[in-house]
Parts: structure tokens; sequence; C-alpha cells
């Protein structure tokens, strides 16, 4: 299990400038998997108070599944399990309207639902 940043997408310059010195903290505009889209990614990672975190956000839409599994595999390895979540709606916080987040809890594992529950991976995609 590893939470690591890709340093060569790092803002370095600016208002939303951090370096390697930083570790896992910092902002990052990573180009996403569909290349003909012209608008990078804004990421912004953390690793403290028990958690690991990315945030990633787009200027006019919210990130496809796509974007987000991508991103998940730049900050973490295939086998890390990282969630987002829907909190209660009184816990909501919304200071951009087309950000989407993920978590991993530091110190134990996210529990996770049987796949059977979801599927069956022997069917492969049906849709």
């Amino acid at each position: 299990m590893s939470f690591k940043v890709p340093n060569q997408y790092r803002i370095t310059r600016g208002q939303m400038a951090s370096t390697a010195d930083d570790g896992n903290n910092g902002a990052f505009f990573v180009r996403g998997p569909n290349r003909k889209e012209t608008c990078p990614l804004m990421v912004i990672a953390t690793d403290g108070m028990g958690w690991e975190h990315v945030s990633v956000s787009l200027p006019g839409r919210c990130p496809t599944w796509a974007e987000m599994c991508f991103i998940k595999g730049l900050f973490w390895d295939d086998d890390d399990c990282v969630m987002q979540l829907h909190p209660p709606k009184s816990d909501w916080v919304n200071n951009h309207s087309y950000c989407l987040h993920l978590w991993r809890p530091v110190d134990q594992d996210i529990p996770r639902p049987m796949s059977e529950l979801v599927g069956f991976k022997e069917l492969g995609v049906l849709v």
C-alpha cells in the first residue's frame, strides 16, 4: 500500500506552488486519460490527520469515472482501496461545484462488500 504523488505534474510556481520537500502534499495539473481534453485536471493532495486524500476538479464539469480511476492509479497502487464518500447532508461542504474527492484512512482497511453483491466477474462487461 502506497500513497505517492506524481511530482512531474506538481505545480511549482504561483499561489499553489509546492516542492518535493512538501512530500505528498501539494497541487498538481494532470493531463487526464482522454488526451483530446484541453483542460488538465486540477488535483490537490494531502496526507494528514489520519487520511490520504486527493481532490480532483475541472472548471466546467465534474471529473468522469475514467478520470477518477486514472487519478487513483497515479496516487495509489492498483491493490489499494480508496473511496468516495457520500456523508450525511448535514456534513456537506461544497467549495467547488465540479470537484470530487478520493479518500483512504491510514491506519485501517476500508470495509467492502463481497464482489458478488455488485455482479459476477466471470460475466465480464455486459453493456
